[in-house]
């Protein structure tokens, strides 16, 4: 016999589970939904429950809740944003607690606002500076939640569709969290929150049995076979859901794939964004050669700076100087890049709001002009930014030109000089001038002005 959870379990007896817990507080549910197959299969089974239970006991709103990184794959995002429409109209006509909601992290968070903006390296193959996740999916859910429990002034519980069987590492930690003889846990982050993981205890298996029963229909309507086909894809179309099982052998079913951002550089390899071209998905192609060419030049000594965004520099186990952020040359030739992209494929890539927030950190930090990126959007794209009229120099041509030929003639380097400006017009109009005093001595007294001392200092000790 096969290993499944329903060896000893039923189906009724898990959505009475569901149920049990639902109906046992008042406190609001929220089920993060990412569209794959667990969390699909997670709000499948709350849906039901809630349509078949008697309507005076629907006493609190479950949250469904996705999370837009804003870099999402975009046959993800597509079929996601029709599971969400489905989905809310679906709930309004049963007259469900249910409330959808898709979460994004804010502009001046985003993946490009972090790359493009702030020249953040991108996350390396099992880096330690593993940003992206953080910022892009887990703080825009945590706000939500958080939101919820301020205005509702109550605890909540979060409904994830983890399992033990994803992989020995997942279990353990589900494990290491579990508190023996309960069904809620304590959320790792959030005080007011608690975990319920209603199909932790399901296989791979399981899941594709329950959501393909039934003609792979949906409770609220739609239909699982286009998930099939999504994973499939990503699969490189090859998804053996049938096949001989014995006790001692047992086909992997597909679904082993994961949907991520179509970006990402936390792996060697994107599976599922190759997996979709190779199924036939050839307008996805420029995805994944601009994601190589962004992958190639993370670590070019010319395209990163030579010190912390905070003016710090440290040095490599060899002696040499360790890389910063990206170059502010490097940054425009990212975006350029980007732009060209989006305009090949007649998809946004990087959006208005995205560009906005990229363009007031160069206006604090870089550009004199405070021209480089509207220009830059107009020669690739042919067209201008709303704000782009509006956009005022600092200094004009000639005045910029001249700081430049006297930072040459007297040997200070020219971002020094722009950085002192920079820290001058945020606070010259304070009326105490010890604001400006101390932030021109902050400028001046950054670690990689004095970085020949510091190598001097290092070789004497």
């Amino acid at each position: 016999m096969t290993n499944s959870y329903f060896n000893e379990n039923t189906l009724e007896e898990l959505i009475k589970e569901i149920e049990y817990v639902y109906c046992s507080d008042d406190r609001p549910w929220v089920i993060g939904y990412s569209g794959g197959k667990d969390s699909t299969l997670v709000v499948h089974l709350v849906y039901s429950m809630l349509y078949n239970l008697a309507p005076e006991k629907r006493k609190k709103t479950v949250y469904i809740v996705s999370s837009d990184t804003r870099v999402e794959n975009p046959l993800i995002k597509e079929y996601l944003g029709e599971m969400l429409d489905t989905l809310r109209n679906s709930s309004e006509r049963d007259r469900l607690p249910i409330q959808v909601e898709l979460v994004k992290p804010l502009p001046e968070r985003s993946f490009w606002a972090n790359v493009i903006g702030r020249g953040f390296p991108t996350p390396r193959i099992n880096g330690t500076f593993r940003w992206c996740t953080d910022r892009l999916k887990i703080q825009p859910s945590g706000r939500f939640i958080e939101k919820i429990i301020e205005e509702q002034n109550t605890e909540v519980v979060v409904l994830l569709g983890v399992r033990k069987d994803e992989s020995i590492a997942r279990k353990r930690r589900i494990e290491g969290r579990e508190i023996m003889g309960r069904l809620l846990n304590r959320h790792e982050t959030i005080k007011q929150a608690y975990v319920y993981p209603p199909i932790v205890e399901l296989t791979t298996d399981d899941v594709w049995d329950l959501l393909l029963s039934n003609d792979g229909e949906t409770a609220w309507g739609a239909n699982n076979n286009r998930l099939v086909e999504l994973y499939s894809g990503a699969d490189s179309g090859e998804c053996p859901f049938a096949g001989i099982s014995s006790k001692d052998q047992q086909q992997q079913s597909c679904g082993q794939s994961r949907f991520g951002c179509w970006i990402c550089t936390v792996v060697k390899e994107d599976k599922s964004l190759n997996g979709f071209i190779k199924s036939g998905h050839r307008e996805l192609v420029p995805l994944a050669d601009f994601r190589k060419w962004l992958m190639s030049i993370r670590d070019i000594g010319d395209k990163r700076e030579k010190k912390r965004r905070d003016g710090t520099i440290y040095y490599t186990s060899e002696g040499d100087l360790g890389y910063g952020p990206f170059t502010w040359e490097t940054r425009q030739e990212i975006l350029r890049k980007l732009l060209s992209v989006q305009k090949q494929m007649n998809y946004e890539l990087i959006s208005v709001d995205e560009l906005k927030a990229i363009d007031r950190i160069w206006d604090d930090e870089l550009d004199l002009s405070r021209r480089v990126l509207v220009n830059l959007y107009h020669e690739e794209m042919g067209e201008k930014l709303p704000w782009d009229n509006l956009k005022m120099p600092l200094f004009d041509d000639k005045v910029v030109d001249l700081l430049k030929c006297y930072s040459e003639k007297y040997d200070i380097s020219m971002e020094l000089v722009r950085k002192l400006i920079f820290a001058t017009e945020k606070n010259k109009h304070y009326s105490n001038p010890k604001k400006l005093r101390e932030a021109l001595e902050k400028e001046l007294n950054q670690q990689w002005l004095h970085e020949e001392v510091e190598k001097e200092f290092r070789d004497e000790n």
